[in-house]
């Protein structure tokens, strides 16, 4: 089974927010597949179900941002998952709005949802699929990552969504190199091909 981690914060008050990126897009893939994302257990919400034929956990920690490593212990211990068969879905700050990376293993890059994970489970060989959201401007990333985006960053993002989600299927369907192939490239905004 393969366990799709979406990283956010629980709670009304950080929806759509930029550090719940990794939460919409869990919750698109729910939507898409008929996973309800309606057992609770391991400090989380989650569903199993099957995406491209294969057995799948969609899981939302919800031990707030930090954590998320304490909830995707328990699972991954509880279900005996291994690191190389998850894919976790978290922003990044140090990519462009809207750009996605996939990636097999490596540092936190300073994400601490994910550097909890990383922790946790004693490896940096943890798949993800990164989102990103920016840098804020003034340099206070904490008020940034629980800013909603601006209402011309919104299509972006949402297009950025549909993508990682696309990216995370796809992952399931042909495997890592090839969807690294296909989503690690920049995207091309219309200003840039004019």
């Amino acid at each position: 089974m393969k366990l799709i981690v979406g990283l956010g914060n629980p709670g009304q008050e950080y929806a759509g927010t930029r550090h719940n990126v990794g939460f919409a897009v869990v919750t698109l893939l729910s939507r898409r597949h008929g996973i309800p994302l309606s057992e609770r257990g391991f400090r989380a919400l989650y569903g199993r179900g099957t995406i491209a034929g294969q057995p799948v956990c969609l899981f939302l920690p919800m031990t707030y941002m930090n954590l998320s490593g304490e909830a995707v212990g328990a699972v991954s211990r509880f279900y005996r998952i291994p690191p190389e068969e998850m894919i976790v879905v978290l922003d990044d700050v140090n990519l462009p709005v809207g750009q996605i990376r996939l990636r097999t293993q490596g540092s936190s890059g300073g994400q601490k949802g994910l550097e909890s994970i990383l922790q946790q489970l004693g490896t940096e060989s943890v798949p993800r699929v990164r989102v990103g959201i920016g840098r804020p401007a003034n340099g206070d990333v904490v008020s940034y990552v629980l800013s909603r985006f601006r209402k011309e960053e919104e299509p972006l993002i949402q297009e950025a969504i549909e993508r990682a989600a696309d990216a995370v299927e796809d992952v399931l369907k042909e495997g890592w190199n090839v969807a690294m192939s296909r989503y690690n490239r920049p995207r091309v905004t219309p200003e840039a091909r004019s």
